[in-house]
């Protein structure tokens, strides 16, 4: 038996035109360290090691345009805290994400990407 979940916040999940820009249109989890190895993926091809604390997210299909936005964090089991991540530049083929811990870019061994669009 299927459910149903309305409420008063615009978040209704049937009947709404809008369902699919709420929906994240390409996530991945990877180790950025040593060899690149993707741990899970939805809608990106590939991770391409750029230098060091940066990768290329290359997405499975092109996003629609460049006005999409890109949440990323890494999660280091040996973090020497002042971390940040962000993103440097966007095409609708991929993003450009970096990892800046402890004053330096750094490889971390647990990044994390999502991917929103309309």
């Amino acid at each position: 038996m299927a459910s149903t979940i309305r409420g008063d916040d615009n978040f209704d999940t049937v009947g709404s035109s809008n369902t699919n820009t709420r929906l994240a249109k390409a996530w991945v989890v990877f180790n950025g360290t040593g060899t690149l190895a993707v741990l899970g993926n939805y809608g990106v091809s590939s991770i391409t090691d750029n230098a060091v604390g940066q990768y290329y997210i290359n997405f499975s299909v092109a996003q629609a345009n460049v006005n999409y936005a890109v949440i990323c964090s890494a999660a280091n089991t040996a973090s020497n805290g002042g971390n940040a991540d962000y993103v440097v530049s966007k095409t609708t083929a991929n993003c450009l994400a970096r990892h800046y811990e402890a004053g330096t870019h750094r490889d971390s061994d647990n990044y994390q990407a999502v991917i929103f669009s309309s």
